[in-house]
């Protein structure tokens, strides 16, 4: 089944990262020049993708497109499904076919995986620690530029969800809007008049919580506040809107703030920061 994801397009990306690691347009480029010097036109490999650390496996499918992108006839089989954890040595991927497409594709295969996965990985932890089921963990929008359907792909597969994509879907009312506009209150009110739908508000005291609702709020984001905080703001707004915590979020505080009742947990590191998985792929020759 092809792999699709709304707005991103998948041969465009591979196109574009082989581009940059063989250097196309540039002086001398265009070429991978130690396969195609020390590697036969004709030479076959077969080569296993394995998993040396347990992880949330991400990216598979991305990483057959950029070897099939080099030799379409090359056999490629997923030997585990998206999203699935794995222990450690796991074999992940086999193929077979032209040694030096193999080559070529490798590190940009191997590189996706690896940070797709890295991130599905963080974000299972961050699920687990929570503990949780009533309250959902988001993601943010602090994403790689180019990367961002990808890593919430990705964030999807760990047992996350996604929070707002991009700047079109939601309005994120934050401090220098509020800073602009004048109050909580008067940038809800001129983001409803706009005929936003879904606008989102963010409060770090809980004064500001009646202002923002009665201008037309739909949800409210708990900037910042310690677990009491949130208890009394969730209160205070007594299930009207949705809430969500949000800042400076961690492995070990994660627990206390989804008890508190909020609806949902974001956590900007879960793309920001997530370490590599570390992901191999051994070849042999045929």
């Amino acid at each position: 089944m092809p792999f699709e994801l709304t707005g991103f397009d998948l041969d465009a990306f591979v196109r574009s990262t082989l581009a940059e690691d063989l250097g196309q347009g540039l002086p001398g480029g265009g070429r991978d020049v130690t396969a195609d010097s020390v590697i036969p036109a004709d030479a076959r490999f077969s080569g296993v993708m394995d998993s040396r650390d347990a992880i949330r496996v991400a990216g598979l499918p991305v990483a057959a497109a950029f070897f099939r992108a080099l030799d379409p006839d090359m056999e490629i089989t997923l030997l585990v499904e998206e999203g699935a954890a794995v222990e450690p040595g796991t074999d992940l991927m086999r193929l077979t076919g032209n040694a030096r497409a193999m080559l070529t594709a490798e590190r940009s295969a191997l590189n996706t995986v690896q940070h797709l996965s890295g991130i599905a990985t963080m974000v299972r932890h961050y699920v687990d620690a929570m503990a949780n089921p009533a309250c959902t963990l988001l993601d943010t929008r602090k994403t790689i530029p180019g990367l961002r359907h990808l890593e919430k792909y990705a964030v999807r597969m760990g047992g996350g969800s996604n929070h707002r994509m991009g700047l079109w879907d939601a309005a994120m009312i934050k401090d220098n809007h509020i800073l602009v506009a004048g109050s909580v209150g008067e940038s809800v009110r001129r983001a409803r008049e706009a005929g936003v739908a879904d606008i989102i508000c963010e409060v770090d005291r809980v004064d500001q919580i009646e202002p923002a609702l009665e201008a037309g709020a739909t949800r409210l984001l708990l900037d910042n506040m310690g677990p009491d905080t949130l208890r009394e703001a969730v209160a205070l707004v007594a299930g009207r809107v949705p809430t969500e915590a949000s800042g400076g979020i961690t492995l070990e505080t994660i627990r206390a703030k989804a008890a508190t009742g909020v609806d949902y947990v974001s956590v900007g590191r879960l793309t920001q920061s997530a370490p590599a998985a570390d992901i191999g792929l051994d070849f042999t020759p045929l």
